[in-house]
């Protein structure tokens, strides 16, 4: 009685854990289309907040700013002291 039980419960688990979805963002730009609904996902291809407000006009979806885009900022150059 115990083994089908853990079988059915290892098998539920697993089943779970199964439709768990990564996201992703495209770190080339900028802004991201949240689109919300029954397949929600991120859509990463705006250069402005304002371009990607413009096309979500009317749609379940939020423009957000892109937490992995990569800036090109230039290093901070390290200051050392020395003393004389």
């Amino acid at each position: 009685m115990r083994r089908p039980a853990l079988a059915l419960l290892v098998a539920g688990a697993l089943l779970a854990s199964a439709t768990a979805h990564a996201q992703t963002y495209d770190p080339r730009f900028p802004v991201c289309m949240q689109i919300y609904g029954p397949v929600g996902y991120a859509d990463c291809r705006y250069a402005t907040l304002e371009q990607c407000r413009y096309l979500a006009v009317g749609r379940s979806a939020t423009c957000i700013v892109n937490p992995y885009f990569a800036r090109n900022e230039p290093k901070a150059r390290s200051r050392t002291r020395r003393d004389h």
